[in-house]
């Protein structure tokens, strides 16, 4: 449970696979949850590149050791812990952070 004032549950930590991700809808707005061990990340689901969703199909994200997250149109690589592009057509941007709280077992949106 989100116990933090104004949190909102995106979802459980085992929800989201260890060194994978996971996307999560809030009303309009396409998250992508990635996970290693017990540390989350959370971003918009969209490239910087084109602003289209990082995920070639609906919640299916292409990671790699655990530590990047490519997008499936481009091929640009992210770092989870900072979402920061180190290779493809969009390097040196990143993708926009979301503010998150990991719970107990819940992953919650502040």
């Amino acid at each position: 449970m989100c116990v933090e004032p104004a949190t909102r549950r995106l979802c459980g930590l085992d929800d989201i696979p260890d060194g994978g991700g996971l996307e999560v809808q809030v009303d309009a707005t396409r998250y992508v949850l990635l996970r290693r061990g017990a540390q989350v990340w959370a971003y918009l689901n969209l490239c910087p590149h084109f602003s289209i969703p990082l995920d070639y199909e609906p919640g299916v994200f292409c990671t790699y050791d655990g530590a990047l997250l490519m997008c499936a149109h481009h091929s640009a690589m992210f770092r989870f812990e900072d979402g920061h592009c180190i290779d493809g057509p969009c390097q040196g941007a990143a993708l926009t952070a979301v503010d998150i709280v990991v719970s107990g077992q819940d992953v919650c949106l502040r």
